[in-house]
C-alpha cells in the first residue's frame, strides 16, 4: 500500500487544546483531490495508580462533550518540554495529591484514533503510591478522588460506572502486567 502525498495543508483553527488541519491529497491512480481533516493534539498520558494495599485511585470529573460525570484514571496532556514520565508524575500529583518513590512503569503507547487524530496515549502504572500533598488543580478542573479496591475494577466496568475507554484499557494493561510480575 502506498502512502498518500499531501498536496496542500492549512489550519482551520488553532486552540490551546488542539488544532484542526485540512490536508488535500490525490488518491493513487485518480485525478480527483480529496480533502481530509486532521485533529492535532498533544500526546496524552494516563496511569493506573495503586497504593501499597492495592487500592486504585480514580478521579471523577464532569466532561462537557460527554454531558456527564466520568470515573477515570488520572490523565492529561504532556506539556512542551516534558517527557511522558515527567508528564504523568505531574498529572497524578496535581489531580490526586499522590506520588510514589518507585519509578512509573510504562505499560504501553498507543495511537488514540489514527483515523482523525495525530496524538498518542501513553499508559503507566504507579505502585505503592501515597498521599504527599493536596490537589493542585487547573482553574477549569473540578476533580474528586475516589479510591476502590483494584479487584473491584471489572465490576465497575461491567456495571457501566466506568465507560471511558482509556481507563478500561489502562486497567487491563495493568492487570496483565501485575499477573506477569507477581512480586509487585
Amino acid at each position: 500500500m502506498a502512502r498518500r502525498s499531501t498536496i496542500s495543508s492549512e489550519y482551520i483553527y488553532k486552540t490551546p487544546f488542539g488544532h484542526l488541519r485540512k490536508d488535500s491529497f490525490k488518491l493513487q491512480n485518480k485525478e480527483e483531490t480529496i480533502d481530509y481533516y486532521v485533529h492535532e493534539y498533544p500526546d496524552w498520558v494516563n496511569a493506573i495508580v495503586l497504593t501499597k494495599d492495592k487500592q486504585i485511585l480514580l478521579v471523577e470529573q464532569y466532561r462537557h462533550p460527554g454531558n456527564d460525570f466520568f470515573l477515570e484514571v488520572p490523565a492529561g496532556k504532556v506539556e512542551q518540554g516534558e517527557s511522558y514520565e515527567e508528564g504523568i508524575i505531574r498529572e497524578v500529583l496535581e489531580e490526586t495529591g499522590y506520588s510514589s518513590l518507585k519509578k512509573p512503569i510504562l505499560l504501553g503507547e498507543f495511537m488514540v484514533n489514527p483515523a482523525t487524530q495525530t496524538n498518542r496515549v501513553i499508559t503507566f502504572l504507579f505502585l505503592d503510591a501515597f498521599e504527599t500533598s493536596s490537589q493542585n488543580l487547573d482553574d477549569n478542573e473540578d476533580i474528586t478522588v475516589k479510591i476502590f479496591s483494584f479487584d473491584a475494577m471489572e465490576e465497575l466496568i461491567e456495571d457501566k460506572k466506568i465507560t471511558q475507554l482509556f481507563t478500561v484499557s489502562a486497567y487491563f494493561l495493568a492487570k496483565h502486567y501485575l499477573s506477569q510480575n507477581k512480586e509487585n
